[in-house]
């Protein structure tokens, strides 16, 4: 028989992260290297990624594994943290008000905002030159 697995999605700028959620002992895979490796050791980008799993306290409960594209790692820390959220609450549907009060099931919709054409970049112009 095959075990139980949850799965969610999670996005944040441009990352996108797909979450599968499996009991077993706390294991945290992100694209096949463990979370520590994959974040180069920076402790808050760990801490982002982990936070759903440390509120409900369900860290060592399950295994979870990530595939996790696009955007840096700040969105991606963040793409992960939305995915298990969601993932959380397939899990069992009681964690819902905690994580939302959190703010864990919200997308966080904030963007790059694009260059214009004519211009430095997406606010900044060229330098204007009366004479």
């Amino acid at each position: 028989m095959a075990t139980q697995q949850y799965l969610g999605t999670g996005r944040r700028k441009t990352s996108v992260a797909r979450v599968r959620l499996m009991p077993g002992s706390g294991q945290f895979i992100v694209n096949k290297k463990p979370i520590d490796e994959y974040f180069f050791g920076r402790q808050s980008l760990t801490m982002i990624a982990k936070h759903p799993l440390e509120l409900t306290k369900t860290a060592r409960d399950y295994d979870v594994y990530v595939n996790v594209h696009g955007g840096g790692t700040t969105g991606q820390a963040g793409a992960i943290s939305h995915g298990i959220a969601r993932a959380l609450i397939k899990v069992d549907e009681s964690l819902r008000p905690s994580l939302k009060k959190a703010g864990h099931l919200k997308r966080d919709a904030r963007m790059r905002e694009r260059k214009k054409y004519g211009q430095k970049g997406a606010r900044a112009r060229f330098q204007f030159s009366k004479r």
